[in-house]
């Protein structure tokens, strides 16, 4: 089915490209190349519809519709896949040292210069204050 609608969408395309310029201007006479115009109408004096006008406005319609039709055609049997909003950001890995439990510290590892590890205990302090902050002198 889409095969066969692209097939057709292609033909109506180069029709409609076909039709458009075998059309000749409005102004194709010799007074429309020096700005002269027949009626003073906006968009100049408007004849009887050819049988190129009535093909345009038919291969114009059938573009429309076999366009919007591959459209909808395309979008329902395709799966969504991410886009940059629904990406989620990888949530940020930190190594923090674990605290021993029951006693308030890090837990440490040294190697010593004998190459033996060693397990070290850091106490935190119990209430970290602020460093104190200088108050400006008044004069």
């Amino acid at each position: 089915m889409v095969i066969l609608l692209t097939i057709v969408h292609v033909i109506v395309c180069l029709f409609l490209v076909l039709v458009v310029l075998l059309q000749s201007g409005k102004a194709a006479d010799l007074a429309g190349a020096f700005g002269g115009m027949g009626s003073q109408t906006a968009f100049g004096p408007r004849g009887s519809a050819t049988l190129l006008s009535k093909l345009t406005t038919f291969a114009a319609g059938a573009f429309m519709v076999t366009s919007l039709t591959l459209s909808i055609i395309s979008t329902r049997g395709a799966t969504t896949s991410p886009t940059i909003f629904d990406k989620k950001k990888p949530a940020a890995t930190q190594t923090v040292p674990s605290a021993v439990p029951g006693t308030q510290g890090i837990k440490v590892q040294t190697t010593g210069p004998d190459g033996k590890t060693q397990t070290q205990t850091i106490p935190l302090p119990q209430n970290p204050t602020p460093p104190a902050t200088p108050t400006p002198e008044k004069k």
